[in-house]
Parts: C-alpha cells; sequence; structure tokens
C-alpha cells in the first residue's frame, strides 16, 4: 500500500526539507520516525523541497508499507517525532504507484511581512520597516501572469530542466498588520518566491520601475533578482491532488 503522510513543520528547526546524509532535515526526521515504528528501514518522497527556515502548513511525503498500518499510527508517529514536525493527516492513494510529487497539480506559497517590531513575529514573518507602495505591488503580482519562463527567479546550481511555470494565483493582501503574497503554480523553481517577494519590493520601494520589473523578467537573468527576503517569512501553504486521488485514513485514537 502506498501511504501518504500530510505534514506541518517550523523550518527554523532544521537544514531545509530534502535528505541531505545525516544533517537534520524534516525528510531524515520523518524517515527516522517511519523506520523505529516501522521497524524496518523506510525512504519517503516528498511532495516539494523547502530551504533552510521556510516553514509549511502543508507538505506531503509517500512511503510504502505491506502491512496495514497501526490503529494509533498518527498518534505514534508524533510522539516519536521531534516537536518542531507534526503529522496533520495520512491518506492511502488511489492510485497504487502515486507520486507526491510529480502528481501534484499545484502548490500555493505565502509570504508574510511586518512593518512595527513584534517579538511574537520573530521569525515567523519578515520584519520590514520600510514605507513600500501597496499599489505597485498589486501591478507587479498581475504582470506574471504575462509569463512562462521565470528563469529570472531560479536560483543558479539547479537541476531544473525547464524554467516554464504556470502561475494561477498571483496577489497581495492585508491581513491585519501582516502584509501577505500569495502565490499558486503548478511548480515552483529553486528560490522562485523568494525571489518573486523580493523583487517586487524593490519595485514598491521605487528601486526600480514597473517597467524595469518586466525588463527584469525578460531578460532571463538570475542576477536581476532579489533573493534577499529571509526564508522564515516564507510558508508553503497547500499542495493540491486531482479529486479523489487521496483517502484519508482515520487515526483511531
Amino acid at each position: 500500500m502506498r501511504y501518504f503522510l500530510e505534514v506541518s513543520y517550523d523550518g527554523c528547526a532544521f537544514h531545509g526539507s530534502q535528505l541531505q546524509g545525516t544533517l537534520s532535515t524534516v525528510q531524515y526526521a520523518i524517515n527516522n520516525a517511519l523506520s523505529t515504528l516501522l521497524r524496518r528501514p523506510v525512504e519517503t518522497f516528498g511532495a516539494s523541497r523547502t530551504d533552510e527556515g521556510v516553514h509549511a502548513l502543508s507538505n506531503f511525503y509517500h512511503f510504502d508499507e505491506e502491512q496495514e498500518l497501526h490503529p494509533h499510527f498518527r498518534y505514534k508517529m508524533n510522539a516519536i517525532l521531534p516537536v518542531a514536525i507534526s503529522i496533520k493527516h495520512i491518506y492511502t492513494c488511489s492510485k497504487p504507484e502515486g507520486n507526491a510529487r510529480f502528481d501534484a497539480t499545484s502548490r500555493r506559497y505565502r509570504y508574510r511581512i511586518y512593518a512595527d517590531k513584534n517579538p511574537f513575529l520573530h521569525q515567523r514573518a519578515l520584519f520590514y520597516p520600510f514605507k513600500i507602495d501597496t499599489g505597485i505591488l498589486n501591478e507587479t503580482a498581475k504582470a506574471l501572469f504575462d509569463y512562462k519562463n521565470f528563469e529570472t527567479f531560479s536560483k543558479r546550481n539547479t537541476q531544473s530542466f525547464t524554467f516554464f511555470c504556470t502561475i494561477f494565483q498571483s496577489y497581495w493582501e492585508q491581513q491585519g498588520e501582516e502584509l501577505h503574497y500569495i502565490v499558486e503554480a503548478n511548480r515552483f523553481l529553486r528560490g522562485m518566491v523568494r525571489g518573486l517577494v523580493g523583487t517586487q519590493l524593490q519595485v514598491a520601494r521605487g528601486k526600480t520601475t514597473l517597467d524595469g520589473f518586466h525588463k527584469i523578467i525578460q531578460a532571463q537573468d538570475c542576477t536581476l533578482a532579489d533573493f534577499s527576503v529571509t526564508g522564515h517569512g516564507l510558508y508553503l501553504e497547500a499542495v493540491n491532488y486531482p479529486e479523489g486521488y487521496l483517502v484519508e485514513r482515520k487515526d483511531n485514537r
């Protein structure tokens, strides 16, 4: 049986999500917990890679297990895992060869910014005490729908074979004292969301013009984008799959 784990985690507690030898990563912790509980080596495969400091409200990992899972499996996993990771739901997959990464139809990210010092938002959002033009941000967010090639917003040394992405949502919204950027696409490139946020903020601060923003995208040159915004303001908010693809397995505890 192929199982999918829906997880959330505090990215500041790990060196990213992807397995990196014995470094403390999200995937390393999940593999260890599964191997402990199932009493055999278990390898997982993740839906989306997140950098160090980047949080996830919802990410997915799939693994295979021949035996039926224990009725209290989710509870037991959460008891083993570090406090910074939580298993939210467990699903079976209607497709025997289902893949958490390649079968996802879209992913949605949210970037959070605040302007007034707040100790309760430390490492939960970006402290950005500068005057910005939110009207311009609305224009830059809409401008992204005009493009498919986002090489400008891909960091170098990427394993991607194509820089083409389809943007489904791109907008800014005010949430109380915070300003949020929401973007959803079929796929994302390495560092893409942080590059989108950082570069849009440069336009909103008058560092470049809206026309200049278009030229930055068209140049397909990552040295022109601003990737400097911190990881801890970024949240992987949702990974979406086709209807009926996942069937939730209830934990009896």
